[in-house]
């Protein structure tokens, strides 16, 4: 697990749990707790995201530089039939992931293979943190993509299409939001790198983007990595929320909380990918795109 650099400090301020975190030099701006982890395991991830957005009241950014368990995590309304190819999901025993409606309904977010070339970014915020921003989704993700246009800015062609980050007409970024009366998610899966032969898990879903155009999946995304380095995007991404916030470097283990906190998001369990398996096809999907 890696934490940012530690910043300059004007005072230390403690966090949930009692954590201390380093207070940065942006007086007047809302405060912003970053928390910078390396290779976690999606499914903790999405389990702390969802603790955060239930149990805290600060603002919060998550940056999560792959996960070291190759995984597939679908969205509420997604169905595993519909979406991937069972036999091989359980042939490789490749963990499916389950997002819980009792976190909130989530928009966007469709089925999407994650591994070690995924580099994850969440923003949980109070209704209030963005200054005249409505509690929409569209809003949401206009605001976010008008973010990481400074991130990209000389690195390519970015765009927001429908609910997708994209270079020209390819995908490398895939967007994920719940809202609640006092609070948002917006969770981002950026595609620095894949795996071909994870891309084999999922079938094309029936339901696509219009821009998508019945591409599979090899034309239809492309890697970050053929535009910028790694560390620049991070890096990048940090200065660009700083630009907004007041960043509070987080240099505790978020995962030391002691809580009775249960998640709703869950790991599909060989049992029901078997029942599925041997159901047949439904005619409709109702997931989003990959």
């Amino acid at each position: 697990m890696r934490y940012s650099p530690e910043p300059e400090m004007d005072n230390l301020v403690v966090g949930i749990g009692g954590m201390t975190i380093p207070q940065t030099r942006n007086v007047g701006l809302p405060l912003m707790r970053l928390i910078r982890l390396e290779g976690i395991p999606i499914l903790q991830q999405l389990h702390l995201e969802e603790q955060l957005l239930r149990t805290s009241s600060d603002n919060w950014c998550i940056i999560n530089d792959g996960t070291n368990i190759p995984s597939i995590v679908m969205g509420i309304s997604g169905k595993p039939a519909e979406l991937l190819d069972i036999d091989l999901v359980l042939r490789d025993q490749v963990p499916v992931i389950k997002r819980n409606a009792e976190i909130g309904m989530f928009t966007g977010g469709g089925t999407v293979t994650v591994d070690h070339g995924t580099i994850f970014v969440t923003f949980i915020c109070n209704r209030d943190a963005v200054p005249g921003l409505q509690l929409y989704p569209r809003p949401i993700m206009s605001w976010s993509s008008q973010l990481y246009s400074r991130v990209f800015q000389r690195f390519g062609d970015f765009h927001l299409r429908e609910n997708d980050y994209v270079f020209g007409n390819r995908k490398f970024g895939g967007n994920a939001q719940s809202i609640t009366k006092n609070r948002w998610i917006h969770h981002t899966s950026f595609l620095w790198d894949y795996e071909v032969r994870n891309m084999a898990y999922l079938k094309l879903p029936k339901r696509a983007p219009e821009y998508r155009l019945a591409r599979d999946h090899l034309e239809f995304i492309c890697p970050m990595k053929d535009y910028m380095p790694r560390s620049v995007f991070i890096d990048k991404t940090v200065d660009a929320i700083s630009t907004e916030f007041s960043v509070y470097s987080e240099q505790t283990d978020p995962f030391k909380i002691s809580s009775n906190f249960e998640p709703s998001t869950r790991l599909l369990t060989r049992q029901e990918l078997e029942e599925v398996a041997s159901q047949p096809e439904s005619p409709v999907s109702q997931s989003l795109s990959l």
